[in-house]
């Protein structure tokens, strides 16, 4: 008897150590399927508004068919969105898997669009991939920019121009950029840099091959008249 009670003392002992500790509870976890997509969506916490995870969810069935159509149509079609409650970043993708801060969306619930960001990185799909990471994010938040659905919301828009940006600073800058080349230089240069990524056949020449411009040439034109 003292041996059951002894087990069971340092059975409750550990459950409340590994609460402590930070441990995540049991999720719930929800699976949908529209047309030939289907999205896991495992929360781990329990406290997230209802309301807002349904527009994740709707979030993620508007843009994965449109970006995978506009990108990569061998995309994956299965995919897991997890809302975890011990990860410290805003989110990452890893095959096929968006991982989301649960304190994140607390704070910003409008930025349902970082669903958009983060499944564009499952259909760019470049794996090993030679090409420059900057460009990668790059066109992340170019596909954002143009296929989110809540943006103005979120307050997220592509910066304004300023002398101390730079081509590779990722992200939104580069994005802009992007957009500028579209507009001003190349229409459709962001698709050819997609698939270049996505057959590895991208290399430091590929700008100058697609635009006749090196991409500090064109960073530079940029810069001198950045107006979009």
């Amino acid at each position: 008897m003292k041996k059951f009670l002894i087990f069971n003392l340092f059975f409750v002992c550990f459950i409340v150590a590994s609460v402590s500790a930070g441990a995540q509870t049991i999720p719930a976890t929800t699976v949908t399927v529209k047309g030939k997509y289907k999205l896991t969506f495992i929360n781990y916490d329990a406290t997230l508004d209802t309301a807002l995870q349904h527009r994740m969810v709707n979030t993620f069935f508007t843009v994965y068919p449109q970006l995978a159509k506009a990108y990569n149509k061998k995309t994956l079609k299965e995919v897991t969105i997890v809302i975890d409650t011990t990860y410290k970043g805003v989110a990452e993708t890893d095959n096929g898997k968006v991982t989301i801060s649960s304190r994140w969306m607390h704070l910003h619930p409008e930025d349902i669009d970082v669903i958009t960001h983060e499944v564009m990185h499952i259909v760019q799909d470049y794996g090993n991939s030679t090409g420059p990471g900057w460009l990668t994010e790059g066109i992340a938040d170019y596909a954002r920019y143009k296929f989110g659905v809540n943006n103005a919301a979120a307050k997220w828009a592509l910066p304004t121009y300023k002398t101390t940006q730079n081509y590779d600073n990722a992200y939104r800058v580069t994005a802009r950029f992007l957009l500028w080349v579209e507009e001003k230089v190349k229409p459709g240069i962001v698709k050819e840099l997609d698939i270049r990524l996505r057959k590895h056949t991208f290399t430091d020449s590929t700008f100058k091959d697609l635009t006749g411009k090196t991409v500090d040439e064109l960073w530079k034109t940029y810069s001198e008249n950045p107006i979009i």
